[in-house]
C-alpha cells in the first residue's frame, strides 16, 4: 500500500507491506513514519474538525487528538447534537467524547450568519 505521511511537513511516500502480522514500512525519513504507516493499516485514526451551531452563528471546533477513523460520523453527530449559548477558544464542551480518549474543543470565535 502506498501512502503519504501526514505525521510532519516532510510528506514522505511510505510503501506499507503486510504479510500477516508483519508490518514493514519503507520511505519514511523518521521513525513517525513508521508508526503511522503501521497504524494507518491496522487501525487508521483523525483528528475531526467541526462547527457547533450557538445561536448567533457557529463555533468552530475539533478533538483534542486523534480517533479511530470509523469513529468520525458517530463523533460528528454528537458535535452537531449540540447546540451553545457561548464559549471561546480553548473551552472543552465535551470531555472524552464518545469515549475515545479525546475531547471536543473550541477553537475559534463565533462565525456569525443570518438565515
Amino acid at each position: 500500500m502506498k501512502l503519504i505521511c501526514i505525521m510532519c511537513p516532510m510528506g514522505c511516500e511510505l510503501d506499507v507491506t503486510k504479510k500477516g502480522n508483519d508490518i514493514k514500512v519503507t520511505g519514511n525519513t523518521c521513525v513517525r513514519g513508521e508508526v503511522y504507516g503501521k497504524e494507518e493499516v491496522t487501525a487508521p485514526k483523525r483528528v475531526l474538525t467541526a462547527l457547533v451551531k450557538t445561536k448567533e452563528g457557529v463555533l468552530p471546533v475539533k478533538t483534542s487528538t486523534m480517533i479511530p477513523k470509523d469513529m468520525i460520523f458517530k463523533v460528528n453527530e454528537e458535535i452537531g447534537n449540540l447546540t451553545l449559548n457561548s464559549a471561546k477558544s480553548g473551552d472543552v464542551i465535551i470531555k472524552n467524547v464518545l469515549g475515545t480518549g479525546a475531547d471536543v474543543v473550541v477553537t475559534g470565535d463565533i462565525v456569525k450568519f443570518d438565515i
